[in-house]
């Protein structure tokens, strides 16, 4: 679980609650309509945009910001070299039987173990990180776009609740009721894009990057076990997906 997401997400929450109490009460802030408003445009705007499926999608990916916690590049690159060394010493096929946590690491030195040529495991393995960026960035763009349309359905809110009170001033019962659905939705909307939408679909992105960073990693270092390259030599050219500060002591150790 990615302590950062949940804590942001739970400190954020929390504060506005306090603020909210600090100054009375919170069914106040409750109001069906403007829920009605923001939270129906949103989900209207991008079931338009990208789809039923890729909006299902897209909040399975959404998981990844709080559940999925990328490798540490560090630790990759140590196990690849503990493989090259293995490798170098008693061949390939011993590396069937090494445990293998990484999924694509386990899948890419298979592929070596199955004796396939470094030209067909390349284009494979490169295929698939291209695919999952793919996905990724579907995720990140359908959370993106909540995070617009929320302010601009908030927005809308405010419209509705001013034409309501403005058609109904000879009748001051209403117009409480028309100014809540103006403030509310667009507090509705600020928060779900400001705390919710917005920070998951730069999250996505971060997480996207990390994984595409690893995946490319792991297929030079694959790529360096088949071609016989000297341990010591692929540490250094693998610790070149590090940055600076990091390299030479390893991220991982």
């Amino acid at each position: 679980m990615d302590i950062a997401t949940v804590v942001g997400l739970a400190l954020g929450t929390i504060l506005i609650i306090i603020a909210i109490l600090l100054g009375g009460s919170l069914i106040l802030f409750i109001n069906i309509p403007s829920v009605m408003i923001v939270g129906g445009g949103v989900l209207a705007t991008v079931m338009i945009r990208f789809g039923l499926g890729d909006v299902i999608n897209a909040t399975k990916v959404a998981m990844n910001a709080f559940f999925t916690k990328t490798s540490n590049p560090g630790q990759v690159i140590k196990e690849i070299v503990n493989l090259a060394n293995i490798a170098r010493k008693n061949g390939l096929i011993v590396l069937e039987q090494q445990p293998i946590e990484d999924e694509f690491l386990k899948k890419a030195i298979m592929y070596c173990v199955d004796g396939h040529e470094a030209d067909f495991i390349e284009e494979v393995l490169k295929k698939e990180v291209s695919l999952t960026v793919e996905r990724h960035t579907v995720g990140r763009k359908t959370f993106g776009s909540m995070g617009d349309a929320a302010p601009a359905f908030g927005m809308i809110g405010t419209l509705v609740g001013l034409v309501q009170m403005l058609a109904n001033m000879d009748d001051p019962s209403t117009i409480g009721p028309a100014m809540a659905v103006c403030l509310l939705t667009t507090l509705y909307g600020a928060v779900l894009a400001n705390l919710v939408f917005l920070p998951i679909a730069d999250k996505l992105a971060l997480r996207s990057q990390e994984e595409e960073r690893n995946r490319r990693l792991i297929i030079e270092g694959v790529l360096g076990i088949l071609k016989g390259l000297n341990p010591r030599v692929m540490e250094e050219f693998l610790e070149t997906f590090l940055p600076p500060k990091l390299r030479g002591a390893g991220e991982g150790k």
